[in-house]
C-alpha cells in the first residue's frame, strides 16, 4: 500500500486567459473551460485545474494568488482510500467526500486522496547509445517542435516548519526521505520503489509559505530541448534551462508561470528502491544545477538568448 503519485492539483488565479495560453502552449490539453474555471489533462489524464481566485468552494492558498491550492494524490486501490481515511480523520480540516479524502497539511496545504484516475500509458521514448550499451541501432535520436507533458511529475513547496511537514507526510502517507538538505530541504519520494522524489520541501533562513515549483514529466532529453524551445518560439520567458540536477540526475527547463511561480520539464531522474540511502547535501548555485543556461534557449535561432543566430557555415570556415 502507497500513495502512487500526483493525480490533480489545482491553482487559483485571476488571469485565467493567460493561463489558459500558458499551459496550452505547455502541451496540456483543455478538456473543460467555465467563465471561472480551466480544466486541463496530460497525456496520462493527470489533472490540472486553474481557478479563479473567487471560486466559490476553492481551498485557501499558503500565500497571496497565483499559486497551487490543492493537490490530489493518488492511491491503488479503495482499500488504500480506507486506510489512508482511518490515518486522516483526526487531522485538521479533515473531509471525506467518500470517493475522495483528505485533509489540510502542516503548512496549510489542502491535499486529497482518491483512487488513482490516471491512464496507463505506453509512450516512445529515445534510446540513449553509451560506450558500453549501444540500444538505438539504425534509429535516429527524435526531436521535438514542442512538448507533450506526461504527468505531473512531483511539486516544490516553501515551508515553515519542515521538521512537522516531513514527518507528516512520512507518517501519516508513507513517504520516504531520499536525500537532504539537513534542517533546510527533504526530498520524499511516495513509496520505496519510485523516482527519486514526488515532493520537495524547502525551508528558507527566513522562512516562509508558498509555492516552489510544478515538474511535469515528460519523455526523454529531446522533448525538454523540444519543449522550452517552443515556449521561447511562442512568447514565453524561460527562467533557468536546460539544465541538470545533480542531486537527482534530472534533465530540466524552468519557465514562470502565470498561474504561480514555475512549472517544469523534466525527465532522466533517478530510481530509487529501499536499498538507497539518503545522502546529506550543503545548498548551494552547483548541488541546484551541474549546469544550466540562464534564460534558455532562443527557440528560433537554436542559440542561448540573445546569441546570434546560425550563419550556416562551418565553424572553421575563413571569412
Amino acid at each position: 500500500m502507497s500513495v502512487s503519485g500526483i493525480d490533480a492539483i489545482t491553482f487559483g488565479a485571476s488571469d485565467l486567459a493567460t493561463c489558459r495560453r500558458f499551459f496550452a502552449d505547455w502541451g496540456l490539453s483543455l478538456v473543460s473551460e467555465t467563465a471561472q474555471e480551466l480544466l486541463f489533462e496530460s497525456l496520462n489524464g493527470c489533472q490540472v485545474r486553474v481557478a479563479h481566485s473567487d471560486t466559490p468552494g476553492l481551498p485557501p492558498g499558503m500565500e497571496p494568488d497565483p499559486t497551487a491550492r490543492e493537490v490530489v494524490w493518488g492511491v491503488e486501490s479503495e482499500a488504500d482510500l480506507a486506510l489512508y481515511r482511518t490515518r486522516l480523520r483526526d487531522e485538521p480540516g479533515f473531509v471525506d467526500e467518500g470517493s475522495r479524502i483528505g485533509c489540510t497539511d502542516p503548512n496549510g496545504l489542502s491535499i486529497r486522496l482518491q483512487v488513482s484516475r490516471k491512464r496507463p500509458l505506453d509512450v516512445a521514448c529515445a534510446k540513449t547509445n553509451t560506450w558500453g550499451e549501444r540500444p538505438r541501432v539504425n534509429q535516429p535520436s527524435p526531436a521535438y517542435e514542442r512538448a507533450t507533458p506526461i504527468e505531473v511529475g512531483h511539486v516544490v513547496f516553501f515551508v515553515t516548519d519542515l521538521a512537522a511537514v516531513s514527518a507528516f507526510y512520512q507518517q501519516h502517507l508513507g513517504f520516504v526521505l531520499s536525500d537532504q538538505y539537513p534542517e533546510r530541504g527533504h526530498f520524499l519520494r511516495c513509496a520505496a520503489d519510485g523516482g527519486h522524489h514526488d515532493l520537495f520541501l524547502l525551508q528558507l533562513p527566513s522562512p516562509r509559505r508558498g509555492l516552489n515549483h510544478v515538474a511535469f514529466t515528460v519523455r526523454d532529453v529531446h522533448e525538454v530541448f523540444g519543449g522550452g524551445m517552443h515556449m521561447s518560439r511562442c512568447g514565453w520567458d524561460t527562467e533557468i534551462g536546460p539544465g541538470r540536477h545533480p542531486i537527482s540526475s534530472a534533465i530540466f527547463w524552468y519557465c514562470p508561470s502565470p498561474a504561480g511561480a514555475l512549472v517544469e520539464y523534466y525527465t532522466d531522474e533517478d530510481q530509487l528502491t529501499a536499498d538507497w540511502q539518503v545522502r546529506d547535501f550543503t545548498p548551494g548555485p552547483t548541488v541546484f544545477a551541474e549546469w544550466a543556461i540562464k534564460g534558455g534557449i532562443d527557440g528560433n535561432t537554436r542559440r542561448q538568448k540573445d546569441a546570434g543566430a546560425p550563419s550556416g557555415r562551418f565553424m572553421t570556415d575563413k571569412t
